[in-house]
Formats: structure tokens, sequence, C-alpha cells
């Protein structure tokens, strides 16, 4: 379908402000849907995630399990967000002003912003002494001062981009995913083929408690976590789907996109750490590939900027979510300046493992417990009505909440819950419950299922919800 003047104009303004994209500009895919999600996670830091395993002590096998049925569950509760999207043509923070209050919405818009902006600086980060160690194979070399500047380079990047807008990304995603995939395919090949990957590797032999500390961690950090940490963002980019793509391939499209490469890489890395025993990823391919690595990683560095545009986008909406009145674009750059510092600061302060696994394990303090408070109150509460033109009334109206208590306790108690069972590298993520069981990692569960319960009681006098308008009225 042709889109005319006035409804570009209409989708450009969609694309910069927090309105509900209009019907005549919803014209994104499914698999437009599956190639966002997928180059968001076709990226080194997925790889580098599958070493974690065997840094933990765990085998080859135990390492796989945990990242498939980790990734199973919680790329399949992943959909449930993108289908709100559909239906509602807004973002996931707007949205969030439903369940928690036209203010009270802030508060997790204010913490995804955060997330975003880290989530940027890391996977910024991730792959630099990859790309050291192969400016290196062919005789440049440099320090941090190197690493930085090729930090500004690629953030440069993604800054711009994600400042188009949605279908800049969708377009960049659309052509150089699948090249991308390919790309990798034939990296494991080789990597499977001509090195000594060890597929019976036992890792520590762990036992009782150690073992169960190590799974659960791992689950927390790259199985069900890694699912839970993109529940944020999934409407900000299903919102552009019509409501007459059928729900049942746009979830399906939407989860296979984040689970395909995911998995994939997850195991990868994983077979690459059994190689020897460095711990540096980067040198891990750089051993593996040597000079075949060269013109590969050019292409590969497309991940991080693939996932970084949907980052910096995201971020820009949740500034607007807080009711800051400055250009979306603007806000772009500003994130980009934001990132960059953080960035900054892990080249000069990083130790890989203890920085990559608290960041992980930090996020689902918060997300696991907003989720499950939106979960419940959009499909146990509203039962996926929802008035779309009272969310976008200003603070105060009578036409929305201002702020909905009965979702800020659950989601505050759900944190605290969160913490308790957490067993972080960081010593400030090991919580009370999680070091009595012996390092045991139940963060997401316990934090999802007291926030969930909570949300459930103290929400469910919100069952006469306002019946949907704007975009959902059909």
């Amino acid at each position: 379908m042709s889109i005319t003047a006035d409804e570009l104009g209409a989708t450009e303004s969609a694309e910069h402000t927090l309105i509900p994209i209009p019907e005549n500009a919803r014209t994104s895919t499914v698999a437009h849907q599956f190639w966002i999600w997928a180059g968001a996670n076709t990226a080194p830091i997925n790889w580098f995630l599958g070493t974690l395993g065997i840094t933990f002590g765990l085998s080859l096998w135990q390492t796989i399990g945990v990242i498939v049925v980790g990734n199973v569950i919680g790329m399949a509760v992943f959909g449930f967000f993108v289908l709100m999207g559909q239906r509602t043509a807004v973002s996931q923070m707007v949205l969030s002003r439903a369940a928690f209050g036209r203010r009270g919405a802030y508060l997790p818009a204010l913490m995804q912003g955060l997330l975003a902006v880290g989530w940027c600086a890391i996977n910024t980060w991730i792959i630099l002494d990859l790309i050291i160690a192969l400016f290196d194979k062919i005789g440049i070399h440099g320090g941090d001062g190197l690493k930085i500047g090729v930090a500004i380079v690629i953030m440069a990047v993604q800054v711009w981009l994600a400042a188009i807008g949605f279908r800049a990304i969708a377009r960049f995603e659309r052509w150089t995913v699948p090249v991308t995939i390919v790309v990798l395919l034939v990296m494991t090949i080789v990597a499977w083929t001509k090195t000594d990957v060890q597929w019976g590797y036992a890792g520590d032999s762990l036992h009782g408690k150690a073992l169960w500390s190590s799974l659960s961690g791992l689950m927390t950090a790259i199985g069900i976590g890694w699912g839970i940490t993109w529940f944020a963002y999934a409407s900000d980019y299903s919102r552009f789907v019509s409501p007459r793509v059928p729900r049942r391939k746009l979830y399906l499209g939407s989860v296979f996109g984040q689970f395909l490469p995911t998995v994939w890489l997850g195991i990868f890395g994983a077979t690459l750490a059994t190689i020897g025993s460095a711990k540096d990823p980067g040198q891990i391919v750089v051993d593996a590939f040597g000079a075949l690595a060269i013109p590969v990683i050019l292409l590969v560095i497309h991940g991080p900027i693939a996932t970084n545009v949907l980052n910096i986008y995201s971020c820009a909406l949740c500034a607007q979510t807080l009711d800051w009145k400055i250009d979306r674009r603007i806000l772009s750059y500003i994130v980009g300046v934001l990132a960059t510092l953080f960035t900054i600061y892990l080249i000069l302060n990083g130790d890989f493992a203890s920085n990559l696994d608290g960041w992980l394990s930090g996020l689902v303090t918060w997300v696991a417990p907003w989720g499950a408070v939106m979960l419940v109150w959009y499909y146990g509460v509203a039962k996926q009505e929802v008035d779309v033109n009272a969310l976008f009334e200003p603070p105060g109206s009578p036409r929305v909440t201002d702020v909905e208590w009965g979702a800020i306790i659950a989601f505050v108690l759900g944190i605290v819950a969160t913490w308790a069972c957490l067993y972080g590298i960081p010593s400030y993520l090991q919580g009370p419950i999680a070091k009595h069981l012996g390092g045991i990692d139940l963060s997401w569960l316990a934090g999802a299922l007291v926030a969930g319960v909570i949300a459930y009681f103290g929400l469910s006098r919100r069952t006469a919800a306002a019946p949907a308008v704007g975009a959902e009225s059909a």
C-alpha cells in the first residue's frame, strides 16, 4: 500500500512523538518485526554471554541447556508484550500509564531510559577488545586511546540512524541482518570444523548447591533473564504493525526473531570458550579464526549498531514519557553523549565477567516485577481493553489516575523480592535469601511472583476498564 504525502507526514510526526501510530501508517509487516528483533540479537554480546557458562564452571551441555530452555521461556513471554503494541499503537512506557498512573509511569520510564543508555554503552564496549585484537593482526596498534576513538565512531553511526526514526531502523535491519547472518553462519562452520571445540567439555564437575548456583545464575543472566530485558522495548516497534495482521503470526515472527540468534550465538560462544583457557571473548575469537576474522569482523560490528539503534530510539521515547518537551531527535543525541561517557568509563574501569554479569543480573531487579505488573494488568485486569486517548491527557486529568499506588507498591516490593533472591557477582547483588540457599538465584521468579500477586489484588478493583478507543476501536 502506497502512502500519500499527508500520510507520510503523519508517520513522521508519530515517529518523533508519542501519539498513537495512525492506522494508514501502520505498515510494518511480520517480516519487518522478525528482522528488527533478529538484528537486535545478532550481535557479539550474545556469543560473549555464551562464554559465561564455561566461566562459571558448567559443562558445555549444561550451558547449552540453560541457554535453550531459558530463552524458550523468556521469549515466549516477550511475545505477549509485542501484542500489546499492535493492539494499542502506543509505546511500552506510554502504555505503562494505564497500569501505573499518568505520573506513576514516570518511575518505570526513568528506569527503562537508564537501562537503554547502559545497554548502548555495554554493547559498544563489548566488541572493543575484539576490534583492537584484530587491528593488531594487521599492524595497527593502540590501547585505551584507540578503543575510545573506535567507540566514538561506532556511537556516532548508531545515534545518526536512531535519530532518523523507525522507518530507517526497519530498513537498516531488513537489508543488513540477512547478510550478517550469512557471515555468522560461515564463522560457525569454521569454528566447528576447523578448530578444536571440546564437545565433551565437562567444566568443573560441579555438584549440589554449587551446580545449582551456577545454573541459576546463568539462567538469570542469559537464559530467562535475557528475554526479560526485552519486555520494555516490545511495543515501541510492534505499534507500527496493523491490527489486521494476524496476532499469531506476529507473535511467532517476533519470538523466533529473538530466539534464533540469541540461542545460536550463545551456543557459538560456549563452544569457542572450550577451545582454550583464554577468558577474554575477543581473544577467543581472534585465536579461533586468525586472519579470517579480519573481513568477518567488519560485518559483525553491525551487531551492536543493530542493537543500539533500538536502545537509543526507545530511550528517547522514555524521556518523552517523562513529559520532557524536547524533540526526539535531540534526545537521541543526548543519549549518545551519555552512552559514550559510560563506554569510556567501562574502557578505563572494565573487568569483563564482573561488569557484564553484574549489569545483566541487576537488570532483572526491576524488569521482572515491572513486566509482571504489566502482564497482570493488561491481560488479567483490563482484559486487553485500553482507553488509548486517556493516556495522552495531561497530568491531573480525571480520565486517567495520576498515581496508581497498587501498581507502584507491587513494583517496589517486587524489586525487593528480586534483590533478596539474586546472586550476582558483585556483593551488592547478593541478597539474603540467595545467600541462605547457597548461591541459588531465583530472583526473576521471586520478583515476578511477588509483584504479580500484589498487582492482581491491588488493581482488581479496576475490572470495569474503559473501552478502547482510537487505535483499537475496531
